[in-house]
C-alpha cells in the first residue's frame, strides 16, 4: 500500500490528527507501527464508543496498523463505573469484546488487553510516577474532564488525581505509536506528547474523532461561559442516558421512537444529533448513500451520496427534520444489522451486563 493510501485511512474522518506530518517517518521507523484505544467499562455500547470507533479502527487495521483495544477495568474502578466494583467492570469488559466483535474487530485483526495485566507490573507504577513528577498538577486537574469530572468537584476523590497518568503510562508502557481516542481524551494525550521527551520516550501521534451529540442536542449550552471542551463532553452521547442515546442493539423501533423526540432543529446544523449521525456514521463510510423517502406533494424521493448535499439541502430548508430523522434511523438499522445477527446468535455477555446495569439501577 503506497503511503499516501495509508495516511488518508488514518486520518480520514478524524476532527484531529497531531500531527499528520509524523505518519510516514513512523512507518519508515516502524513496519508495523502499535496503535491503542482505551474504554472504560461501564454498559451497553453505543454508535459513539461503538460503531464510531471501530470504524476508525478498522481504517487504522487496514493502514497496516497493530490495533489494541485496550479493556480499562482499573480506570473504570478509579472513577467508580458500575459503583466501583471490579467484578461487574469486567464482566461488561467481557460483553465489550463481543460488542467489538460484532462490528468485525476479530482477534484476527486486533488485540484485547486489560489494565489488570499492566498493574501488577512494578515497571508500570514506576512510569505512572514519572508521568506525574513531568507534569504540574493545575494541568491535571484540568485534564479530568477525561473522566467526565470538573476540577471543582466538591467530593473529589484523590484516587482521580492518578487517572490521566495512567492514562499516559499506558501508552508509553504498551509501546504506542499512535493513540486514538475521541475529542474528550485529548487533554490527556496532550500531557503524553508534552511529558515523553522527559520520560525519553517518543511523542506518540494522537488520532481523535468527534464526539457524537446525544439526543438532546447542545443548545443554548454553547451560548453560556462555560468551558467549550467541558459543554460537547457533557453533551456527548453517553450510555448513562438511554432514552438519549443510541445503542448498537437498538432496533428500528428504537431508533423510530428515540429520533421522533430527537433535537434536531430546522435549517441548523451545529449541535444536531441527527446531522452529527448522518456527516459522521452515515457519510463516514464508502460508497455512502442516504435515501430520503417522501411524498410527490413534499418533493418525492431524495437519494444523498455526499453530505455536502445533504446538509446544504438541510440549512435551505429543502429537506424537512422529520425526513432527514426517517431516513437516518433507516439507514442506521441497516448499518446496525450484522450487530444484532451477532447478538442474536450469541446473547450471554449481552444479558450478563444488562443484569449487571439492573441490579446497579436496583442498588441506586
Amino acid at each position: 500500500m503506497k503511503m499516501e493510501e495509508k495516511i488518508r485511512l488514518i486520518t480520514r474522518n478524524a476532527e484531529e490528527v497531531i500531527r499528520t506530518e509524523e505518519i510516514e517517518p513512523l512507518f519508515k521507523r516502524k513496519k508495523i507501527p502499535n496503535a491503542y484505544i482505551g474504554f472504560e467499562l461501564s454498559g451497553k455500547l453505543h454508535i459513539g464508543n461503538g460503531l464510531l470507533c471501530a470504524m476508525k479502527m478498522h481504517d487504522l487495521v487496514d493502514a497496516g496498523v497493530h490495533m489494541t483495544i485496550f479493556l480499562a477495568d482499573w480506570h473504570s474502578w478509579v472513577n467508580n463505573k458500575l459503583d466501583g466494583d471490579l467484578e461487574k467492570i469486567r464482566i461488561s469488559g467481557e460483553y465489550f469484546i463481543d460488542g467489538y466483535k460484532a462490528l468485525g474487530l476479530t482477534e484476527d485483526k486486533v488485540t484485547f488487553r486489560w489494565s489488570n495485566e499492566l498493574v501488577d507490573n512494578a515497571d508500570y507504577w514506576a512510569t505512572v510516577v514519572k508521568v506525574a513528577k513531568g507534569t504540574s498538577l493545575n494541568r491535571v486537574l484540568r485534564a479530568l474532564p477525561i473522566m467526565g469530572r470538573a476540577m471543582d468537584t466538591q467530593d473529589m476523590e484523590s484516587a482521580w488525581l492518578y487517572y490521566p497518568a495512567m492514562q499516559a503510562a499506558d501508552i508509553f508502557y504498551m509501546d504506542i505509536d499512535i493513540a486514538y481516542s475521541g475529542m474528550d481524551q485529548r487533554k490527556a494525550h496532550m500531557i503524553t506528547r508534552d511529558v515523553a521527551p522527559k520520560l525519553g520516550k517518543p511523542k506518540p501521534i494522537t488520532l481523535h474523532t468527534p464526539l457524537i451529540t446525544g439526543l438532546t442536542g447542545i443548545g443554548s449550552k454553547m451560548d453560556s461561559d462555560a468551558d467549550p471542551d467541558l459543554v460537547k463532553i457533557e453533551a456527548k452521547m453517553s450510555k448513562s442516558k438511554p432514552e438519549t442515546c443510541v445503542f448498537i442493539h437498538d432496533t428500528e423501533e428504537d431508533l423510530n421512537r428515540k429520533f421522533k423526540k430527537a433535537y434536531c432543529p430546522a435549517k441548523e446544523v451545529d449541535g444536531n444529533p441527527i446531522i452529527d449521525i448522518a456527516k459522521h456514521i452515515i457519510f463516514a463510510r464508502d460508497k455512502a448513500t442516504l435515501n430520503v423517502s417522501r411524498p410527490e406533494k413534499f418533493g418525492g424521493d431524495l437519494e444523498y451520496i455526499k453530505y455536502a448535499d445533504l446538509e446544504k439541502d438541510y440549512v435551505a430548508g429543502k429537506l424537512h427534520p422529520l425526513d432527514l430523522k426517517n431516513a437516518v434511523a433507516q439507514g442506521l438499522e441497516k448499518i446496525l444489522e450484522p450487530v444484532h445477527k451477532y447478538f442474536e446468535k450469541k446473547p450471554e455477555t449481552l444479558e450478563a451486563v444488562e443484569k449487571v446495569l439492573a441490579e446497579t439501577k436496583k442498588k441506586r
